[in-house]
Formats: structure tokens, sequence, C-alpha cells
């Protein structure tokens, strides 16, 4: 993932990464010692998520590898399908479980059913794909309420984030932890799931 997020980025895309961006960079969501505020950090998590798709995002790349494809990865690109946003499936390995052949499930999320095999081609793959998206007569889909709730949570959790990472920052990950469960339980998405 960071080596494809490198060759993005050197091509001039902005990448966000979950892994080096999101909330685990910055905090363990499983230690001991946040336990109480675990199902507000799963919350966080997951609204950063949506807002990334939904609101930073003009294209999702899908690291397809494995013998299955990530499950949050496909969720994460089914909500871009949704929303009207272009998905490009990466993918160089050829297992699968379906004798070879990708689940059309999956690689129909991509304009042509086809994953970027060769890694040197991601970036023009995406850049293809973000004007394709461009040029067709769809218009973006619209969020249901409840996307839209958990999206507007995503830019608050966004927000501490940098704020956290910021050059000359001396917060602890347990200031973040708590402002994080505080931005949680003032939205109403997380009320939403814990009533």
């Amino acid at each position: 993932m960071a080596a494809m997020a490198a060759s993005l980025e050197g091509s001039g895309f902005e990448v966000y990464l979950r892994s080096r961006d999101g909330i685990e960079s910055a905090l363990t969501l499983a230690s001991n010692s946040e336990e109480q505020h675990r199902p507000a950090l799963e919350s966080a998590a997951f609204a950063l998520e949506i807002f990334q798709v939904a609101y930073r995002c003009d294209c999702l790349v899908f690291n397809m590898n494995g013998r299955v494809p990530d499950d949050g990865g496909a969720f994460l690109a089914a909500v871009a399908f949704a929303l009207g946003k272009p998905v490009v499936l990466y993918k160089r390995d050829h297992r699968t479980k379906l004798y070879g052949n990708d689940n059309a499930m999956i690689s129909g999320l991509s304009f042509d059913f086809a994953p970027v095999r060769e890694p040197a081609k991601l970036p023009g793959e995406v850049a293809r794909a973000i004007g394709r998206s461009r040029e067709t007569c769809c218009e973006r889909a619209s969020m249901t309420p409840l996307v839209e709730l958990n999206a507007e949570l995503g830019r608050v959790v966004w927000e501490s984030l940098q704020r956290f990472k910021a050059p000359g920052s001396n917060a602890k990950a347990r200031d973040l932890c708590d402002e994080l469960t505080a931005a949680c339980e003032a939205s109403e998405a997380f009320r939403l799931r814990t009533a």
C-alpha cells in the first residue's frame, strides 16, 4: 500500500493512506488503557473513512491482492461507487476463490471490470478514471442522511488528527483519544449507533 501511495504521490496525486494518515497512525484502538473509549474510537475511525471517500476523494484505488479482497476495502469501494466516484482496481495477485476470476460484484465497481496489474500504470489509470468520470453525464450521487452524519463526524475527526500531527504539537495520544471520544459523543451519528 505504501508503495502504491508513493507511486501516486510521485505523479502529483494527494493520497490518503489509512495506515499512515488515519486514526491508527496516531493511537492504538485496542489499547487496554483506552478500552472505555473503544466504541467512540471505532466510530471515529469509521466516520473518518466515510469522510475521506465522500468529501476528499476524486478516485478510490482498491487493492484487491489476496485470495479474497479485503472486506473494509470492498466496503469503501462500494461507498465510492454509490457516491459516483471512480474506482480503480489494483491486483498483481492471481489467487481467487473463483478459479482465476474475480467476483463481478467487486470488479464491476470499476469502469471496465479490469484491474491494473502493473504498478507503473497505476497513476495513469487513476488519471484516466478521474477524467472519464468527469466526462460522463452521470452526476455525483447525494448522500443518505446516515452517510452524511458519519461524513460530518469524519470531518471533525480529520481536523482533530491534523492538529494532533501538526509540527510543534505537544499533544499526547491520550489527548487525542479524549478529544475524539468527546466529538463522537456529541455527534448524532454516534448517538444513533449507541441508542
